[in-house]
């Protein structure tokens, strides 16, 4: 166990909101052990930065770790050559090229399609009547599993980013967890036939074309369906909310002095939807007057990075004005998100734009609060508003 002092924090409460105590940590502990959690955190911008670059000490490869274990040995959780291998593999799928030229129309046309279901007048769960059908509509075409639907996609996700952050060991969610891995197996095995015929820009077609073995090319399209569909149904409906409680800056887009990837990316900044990753120590180290021992298990706490005051004045609140080139949203280093380019142009080119543009005026509806939660992911479970076109 490192030398970090112990700090203890309440999970219930942490799950809630785990902005104050992470505030605190930063403050009088930036590097702490939470023995709930059974980790060292990080919790300062400038810690995570370093150590997220220093893969021979912050190893991604955790061959005990839930992810590897409940989801298959995927390119997140490797090193080096081993991870640029599969990363290279993948890139033809979310290159900013093919992006542009070859997903944007068709998260257009998802987005379209979607809209054109929503009742005029009609109060609705935009969460779940909008950003989790367009997700995963999106994310069904990117991996190629166009033969299942958007909700087996959604809970599948769910299944999987509940699973690998199930670290008091709740057996119920791991069963959950294996349910979802058999069931993406099952559908790319159902696949298989139509990709090796007709190979496409899928992400399933590009890593079977690319010779990838078959148990890393299931490894890596469970990765993609769990940070894929579950970050963006987040950040979609999250920065909306944030638009609409911040009406003022709302008016700054619309105008066109603020962009729509500006709101998106502060946000992202703001309710950080990837709020931590996990790393083990690879062989021992010091920071500063804390030593970490062999096979250590420490979280860098992305979620902090983004609220630390040292880089963001008045970093609690959100602004589309800020400047957001220090936020570590989409990570740092070599496992920077190799989905940044998809994600912002579902979010920021499609999502965001059309349905402002479709609507006459979206309010949100006080008969039901608005609930967020999380901490390892965060994001809101809920949006009811009252989309008046």
């Amino acid at each position: 166990m490192s030398t970090a002092p112990r700090i203890d924090i309440d999970p219930p409460s942490f799950w809630a909101d785990p902005y104050p105590m992470l505030a605190k940590m930063r403050k009088e502990a930036p590097i702490a052990f939470v023995p709930q959690l059974g980790s060292t955190l990080l919790a300062s911008r400038d810690d995570i930065s370093i150590s997220e670059k220093q893969i021979d000490v912050f190893s991604s490869h955790q061959p005990q770790g839930l992810m590897n274990k409940l989801m298959g040995h995927n390119m997140m959780r490797k090193d080096g050559e081993a991870h640029q291998v599969e990363r290279r593999a993948a890139f033809p799928t979310v290159s900013p090229r093919t992006v542009k030229a070859h997903w944007t129309a068709q998260f257009q046309a998802h987005a379209d399609r979607i809209i054109d279901t929503i009742e005029p007048s009609a109060r609705i769960d935009f969460m779940r009547d909008f950003a989790l059908p367009f997700s995963g509509e999106c994310l069904k075409s990117i991996t190629g599993l166009t033969n299942i639907d958007f909700g087996e996609m959604d809970a599948w996700s769910q299944a999987m980013i509940d699973g690998i952050a199930n670290y008091a060991g709740d057996p119920a969610v791991e069963a959950r967890c294996h349910a979802a891995t058999a069931g993406i197996d099952a559908a790319i095995d159902d696949m298989l036939p139509v990709m090796r015929k007709n190979p496409d820009q899928s992400l399933l077609g590009v890593l079977l074309a690319s010779g990838m073995p078959m148990e890393s090319v299931r490894a890596n399209v469970k990765l993609a369906i769990s940070g894929g569909q579950n970050e963006p149904r987040k950040a979609i409906a999250g920065t909306l909310w944030a638009l609409l409680t911040h009406p003022e800056q709302l008016d700054l887009v619309r105008k066109g002095e603020v962009s729509w990837l500006q709101a998106f990316e502060e946000y992202a900044r703001w309710i950080s939807p990837i709020g931590m990753s996990p790393r083990r120590i690879a062989k021992p180290w010091t920071i500063r007057d804390v030593s970490f021992e062999l096979d250590e298990r420490v979280f860098l706490m992305f979620g902090s990075a983004n609220r630390d005051e040292k880089h963001f004045e008045r970093a609690d609140q959100f602004d589309v004005r800020r400047d957001v080139s220090k936020s570590v949203a989409f990570g740092a280093g070599p496992h920077f998100c190799a989905g940044a380019w998809a994600s912002r142009a579902m979010i920021a080119e499609v999502a965001l734009p059309t349905v402002f543009a479709r609507a006459g005026r979206i309010e949100i509806v006080d008969d039901e609060p608005v609930r967020i939660g999380g901490w390892a992911f965060r994001g809101l479970l809920n949006l009811p508003v009252r989309w008046l076109s």
